[in-house]
C-alpha cells in the first residue's frame, strides 16, 4: 500500500485558488480510494503508483482546462512494502 500526501495547485491565478482546490479534492473523491482531506494537502491510500499518477495528471489536466499558466504540485510518498499500513494505522501510531 503507498500512502502519499499530496497538494496540487495553481501558482498563476492569484491569492485566493479555492476554486481550483476544490476541483483537486472533488478528482480524488472520485478516484474511489481512500482520502483525508487537511488544511494543506490531502493523504491518499493508493494500491500502486499507477493509481496514484493517474489522479495526479486528471487533477493536473482539470487546473489546465481551467485556464490555469502555472501549477505547482507537491508529493510525498510513504510506500511500506514490511506491512500493510493505511492513513488509520499510522494515525494510530501517534496517538497516545
Amino acid at each position: 500500500m503507498i500512502i502519499a500526501e499530496l497538494a496540487v495547485f495553481p501558482t498563476s491565478e492569484g491569492s485566493s485558488v479555492s476554486r481550483y482546490v476544490k476541483e483537486v479534492i472533488r478528482i480524488i473523491e472520485a478516484s474511489g480510494q481512500r482520502s483525508v482531506t487537511g488544511g494543506m494537502s490531502t493523504t491518499i491510500e493508493t494500491p500502486d503508483l499507477n493509481a496514484l499518477f493517474e489522479v495526479i495528471g486528471r487533477a493536473d489536466e482539470t487546473l489546465v482546462r481551467m485556464g490555469a499558466r502555472r501549477i505547482h504540485i507537491d508529493l510525498r510518498i510513504d510506500h511500506r512494502l514490511d506491512k500493510e499500513a493505511t492513513i488509520a494505522s499510522k494515525m494510530k501510531a501517534i496517538e497516545r
